[in-house]
């Protein structure tokens, strides 16, 4: 059975008109398919789904992001990678099963395949934690971060989480160490890495798996530092704020493309990427590809570089630097103002000119 959004009443009346007429018998007084009442339907299905998906609003798109029908890691793993191995536990305390990592094959090599999994329906969910991950999930990627660097093998990331677990006994075993040693992981890796924020991309939860050199993201899929709700009820004490969060979060795929949050959108079906997964499983592979061979050719030293320049250069453009497109090295430059200010001559001319202001204003006092 479709689960419908809010905002979709009139596109779930129309599918509903839409089955009855594609099966006529089990409506009285009714024996033949009329065919092109199904088209006209359609296409005004059709028209609906383009005009509502393209004035989505904030807290639309989550909505759509968080959709119970859309696409998950698992489907992705399944579906674009071949020969998958499932590897399991950090070797410290036990599995988490909210995160799939193993190694497989795509377009013929081999790759490092990390999902945060939320789960299919309310039993795969309870077993997968809604996708939020506890230490030992974060220890375990990192492991197997380590051994495909050792390798020189490529990283996938499917992010969708709401954010890492914030349990007692995930604070006990070091939740905020763990995530801050999965992004240290992750900036120092010498493979290359492609982050694809496939539903939420919540938190540190998200970012643990999201620092690297290409961030990917869904068109309807969110990105932030806090869920709107929070957001809402930490600045209004109202979780009922939630759009007006969600407007000034800036999460949406567009607005962080702008910001250069992160390097590419992904395109979805109208209508969301539960519509129609052959199109967005074609995208993804599509846009992994391109960017899998963008790399290709690139040594340990430039793709370090490159990510770690990505990330220096967040929130610079609107800056006082003149250039942004290198920070691989983050010596102090010294200016003109640092010369002037050593020269004995002008320094001692500024401080001359000081006293003989502060003497005028004295004497007209």
């Amino acid at each position: 059975m479709k689960s419908y959004l809010n905002f979709e009443t009139e596109i779930k009346d129309l599918e509903n008109e839409l089955e009855k007429l594609k099966d006529p018998f089990n409506q009285e007084g009714l024996s033949e398919v009329d065919t092109q009442k199904i088209s006209s339907t359609q296409n005004e299905i059709d028209e609906k789904l383009k005009k509502i998906y393209s004035n989505l609003d904030p807290w639309q798109t989550t909505m759509v992001a968080r959709h119970e029908d859309r696409p998950k890691a698992k489907f992705f793993i399944d579906n674009l990678f071949d020969d998958f191995i499932s590897l399991s536990g950090d070797r410290y305390y036990g599995e988490d099963k909210s995160v799939l990592t193993g190694f497989a094959k795509f377009n013929g090599k081999s790759v490092l395949v990390i999902g945060q999994e939320k789960g299919e329906d309310l039993d795969s969910r309870i077993e997968r934690n809604f996708g939020m991950m506890r230490p030992e999930g974060y220890r375990k990627t990192i492991r197997l971060m380590n051994l495909a660097n050792k390798f020189n093998i490529p990283i996938i990331s499917f992010v969708d989480t709401p954010g890492a677990y914030p349990g007692v006994g995930a604070e006990e075993r070091g939740q905020a160490e763990a995530i801050a040693k999965s992004i240290e992981c992750c900036m120092e890796l010498k493979v290359p890495t492609i982050a694809i924020i496939i539903g939420e991309g919540g938190s540190g939860g998200a970012i643990a798996l999201a620092s690297s050199n290409k961030v990917l993201m869904l068109e309807n899929a969110i990105y932030s530092v806090i869920s709107p709700e929070g957001c809402a009820t930490i600045l209004w004490r109202d979780p009922k704020k939630m759009l007006d969060a969600a407007k000034a979060m800036k999460l949406s795929a567009k607005d962080l493309l702008n910001l250069k949050v992160i390097d590419e959108i992904i395109e979805e079906p109208i209508g969301g990427a539960h519509r129609d997964r052959d199109i967005i499983l074609s995208n993804v592979r599509l846009a992994l590809t391109k960017n899998l061979n963008y790399f290709y050719e690139s040594s340990p030293e430039e793709i370090i570089n490159e990510r770690k320049n990505k990330f220096l250069k967040i929130g610079r453009s609107d800056g006082f630097m003149t250039s942004t497109e290198d920070f691989s090295t983050l010596t102090i430059r010294k200016n003109n103002f640092d010369k002037i200010l050593k020269s004995k001559k002008v320094l001692s001319a500024i401080v001359g000119g000081l006293i003989l202001i502060s003497f005028i204003l004295f004497m007209l006092i």
